[in-house]
């Protein structure tokens, strides 16, 4: 249904869209490891949900819906399997809301009155039954003796491993949601419960005839199959390719074309398999310019003596080239075309701005794009190879791919990206204007090819900028270079202004960024998002200046300190253990810090020891699962899994004396506007009289919670524990956020609370 965007990162710090991005690598990791099929609606994890009423608040429900009716119709789907029911044990808003739309689809998919301008590709489609997984998970147990049942733990020979092993493994590719996964063997029952449609007896495909005699003229096709399979010689499957090649005839012949072009796609792999047929198309460079033409090579060896011809190998976007070379076996045969880097790879769902909740395809509908709906990323460039196997001409594409040597990995295969002509990355994603002080603003531009032209910055109400443009010539692929523009704030100038940048590159203008994304377990993730930051005019005083900060589980919070004045370290265990921390104005952790550095068990009297000599300590929120001490500061608190996840619920302070709320910004009910996805997460009870908690916050029909900020003196310094979502807060520039923030870090001599 999402892509996860709104959920939190145990790697690093992407968020939003980014951590997006990566999720959806890491269904895709474990589709190749399970074999299934991904796709998405265009609805956009937004945070956490309470209920579905919300959830489908901000979807569009009927778009939502009308994806889930596509795939349904595309896929064409025997049985749909929810994971979470309509009724809400499954927690999270956006579960309930995926059942419940699920359930509407599968009548949907079946009425040609629903989404009728689908039917122009696809045909509907009727399931035979709709099924809920149940699951018992923590305290929820919705399975019953009662239910449906089947046991996953099945061991496969032909794979020698059973099912729970495989289940693990792609589970644990879910790497930042921390969800690895030890290899399940042995018995192992799932339950499920009819929904919708014909409740299964014996098999979740009861009556479903899963064989070639679903397809009309699939009898002869089926006794065909049978024959292949009886004479397939595990040595020499090269000596099936014949019998695979003349049943190709009969596959072409099904009128059905939905099974047509699967089981063609299916047969055509087989057959290449079983030649012993490897082939792939490579770039020479992992990125190129927009306009630019890419040189392609693929190369082909066959490893057997089946008769193998090269008819022709062409780019997706050109004349196929007659070739006819006879493939020799055991030798590598290369050929050579070259395709146009015809437009950028932004991902589709990226390309155009969106609301809350939901992602724009107008860029698919306006490009015509309809067979992209609903596919995991871009459909990428390939390469078409005509090959003529055993008399028969069978047509193959390639995706093109860029490969190379790591000394250290091996061979390592990455996508091939193509960029604006020039991008501009602004140095700061917001830049705090705390007076009418001028302030550059350095801007990085990258050339992806032969460019020339200007950068200037968009005119905006309330602001001066200088020069007017900066121009740049001569500049060769690769090249990188900076520009700096001041900004001075005039007197009607705006509380929150966009600034943007415009690149023109060979006399057409761009206002894109680039930012890559690199983890060992996904393929590398290239966008070019837009150019432009924030210039927040901020009321905000400082007191003190050095922080010491000890890393979580990723978050941008030290590069918003650092824009508003700080000079901010990132500390070892060496200098936490045997260091001086007198030195430091405030100490902070990042989020998840006691979930994912098991170190801080040990260092944890020691940052206790900096508080009880006149030191601040000021920690994130935490996961209440998995913390490394449950002594996280002096005097004893729970975290718990309680939220609130309404960004604009009403925030009242119940200790309006308290010196966070006063020094050195005195903080009002306006520094809670504009806050954005939630107030916060894994907020504190059962706190100990020697903490104050200043504010109170609930959602709709939800009692009031003091767990989001809890302050309490220690000796001579003070602790301070924070659930409120601070690493979404201060990248996104919110201003109330960083005056509070600040004053947590600032600690009034002699006024502790």
């Amino acid at each position: 249904m999402t892509r996860g965007d709104g959920g939190q990162n145990l790697l690093g710090n992407e968020q939003g869209e980014l951590l997006g991005l990566i999720r959806t690598q890491e269904l895709l990791a474990a589709r190749r490891v399970d074999g299934a099929e991904q796709f998405f609606t265009r609805a956009n994890d937004f945070g956490f949900s309470k209920g579905p009423e919300e959830t489908l608040k901000f979807w569009d429900k009927e778009k939502v819906l009308g994806d889930v009716v596509w795939v349904i119709r595309k896929f064409r789907p025997d049985v749909i399997i929810c994971r979470f029911p309509t009724t809400g044990e499954g927690g999270h808003g956006h579960h309930t809301a995926s059942a419940i739309l699920a359930q509407e689809a599968f009548a949907a998919a079946a009425d040609p009155t629903r989404y009728p301008e689908q039917l122009k590709y696809v045909q509907t489609w009727q399931a035979k039954r709709l099924l809920w997984n149940t699951f018992s998970f923590g305290t929820v147990n919705t399975t019953a003796p009662d239910q449906f049942k089947i046991d996953v733990g099945v061991y496969n020979p032909i794979l020698g491993k059973g099912y729970g092993e495989m289940a693990a493994e792609s589970r644990s590719n879910h790497k930042t949601q921390g969800f690895g996964s030890a290899r399940q063997r042995g018995q192992a029952f799932e339950y499920f419960k009819t929904i919708l449609g014909d409740a299964p007896k014996d098999d979740l495909m009861d009556g479903v005839n899963s064989t070639w005699g679903r397809v009309n003229g699939g009898e002869a096709i089926r006794a065909e199959i049978a024959n292949i399979r009886k004479d397939f010689d595990t040595d020499h499957p090269e000596n099936s390719v014949k019998a695979l090649v003349a049943l190709t005839d009969k596959v072409d012949r099904v009128p059905d074309q939905y099974w047509r072009t699967q089981q063609t796609k299916v047969l055509h792999d087989l057959i290449a398999s079983c030649a012993g047929l490897w082939f792939e198309s490579y770039a020479n460079e992992p990125i190129y310019g927009l306009g630019e033409n890419i040189p392609v090579t693929t190369q082909v060896i066959i490893r057997s003596d089946i008769p193998v011809e090269v008819q022709s190998v062409s780019g997706n976007d050109e004349d196929a080239t007659l070739k006819n070379v006879t493939l020799k076996n055991g030798v590598i045969s290369s050929f050579n075309c070259t395709i146009s880097a015809h437009q950028i790879t932004q991902p589709y769902w990226l390309v155009d701005p969106h609301p809350i909740g939901m992602y724009s395809t107008a860029y698919l509908d306006e490009t015509g794009k309809e067979e992209q709906k609903t596919l995991p990323e871009n459909m990428r460039d390939s390469v078409n190879m005509m090959l003529n196997i055993a008399d028969k001409s069978i047509l193959f594409q390639r995706p093109i791919v860029y490969k190379y040597v790591d000394p250290a990995k091996g061979e390592i295969y990455q996508p091939v990206v193509v960029a604006p002509p020039v991008t501009a990355n602004i140095e700061s994603k917001d830049y705090i204007f705390n007076n009418n002080q001028v302030q550059p603003v350095k801007i990085k531009l990258k050339s992806f090819t032969k460019a020339a032209g200007s950068i200037r910055i968009k005119p905006m109400d309330g602001w001066k900028v200088e020069p007017d443009k900066i121009d740049f010539s001569g500049k060769n692929k690769g090249d990188e270079w900076s520009a700096v523009f001041t900004v001075r704030p005039t007197e009607n100038k705006p509380k929150v202004t966009t600034l943007q940048a415009v690149v023109n590159a060979n006399g057409k203008d761009f206002s894109m960024g680039i930012h890559e994304i690199k983890y060992d377990h996904i393929p590398n993730i290239t966008l070019f998002p837009p150019s432009e930051t924030k210039l927040i005019d901020l009321d905000l005083k400082i007191a003190g200046k050095k922080i010491g900060y000890i890393e979580g589980a990723g978050d941008l919070v030290t590069d918003a300190l650092k824009q508003v004045g700080y000079d901010v370290h990132q500390l070892t265990e060496n200098e936490i253990l045997n260091g001086d921390l007198s030195g430091y104005d405030a100490i902070i952790t990042g989020v998840r810090a006691y979930n994912v550095n098991p170190r801080l068990a040990i260092e944890q009297p020691k940052l206790l020891e900096y508080v009880k000599n006149g030191g601040n300590l000021v920690v994130q929120y935490n996961n209440n699962n998995g913390l490394v001490t449950k002594n996280i500061g002096p005097y004893p608190f729970n975290v718990v899994n309680k939220r609130v996840t309404d960004e604009g619920a009403k925030v009242t302070v119940s200790d309006p004396q308290n010196p966070v709320l006063n020094y050195p910004n005195k903080v009002t009910q306006d520094d809670f506007n504009g806050w954005i996805q939630e107030r916060g997460l894994y907020y504190v009870g059962d706190i100990d009289p020697n903490y104050k908690a200043p504010l109170q916050m609930n959602d709709p029909g939800e009692p009031a919670n003091d767990g989001a900020l809890i302050v309490g003196n220690y000796g001579e310094g003070r602790f301070v524990y924070t659930s409120l979502a601070f690493f979404r807060q201060l990248p996104a520039g919110v201003p109330g956020a960083y005056r509070l923030f600040v004053n947590l870090l600032s600690k009034p001599k002699n006024q502790l609370p």
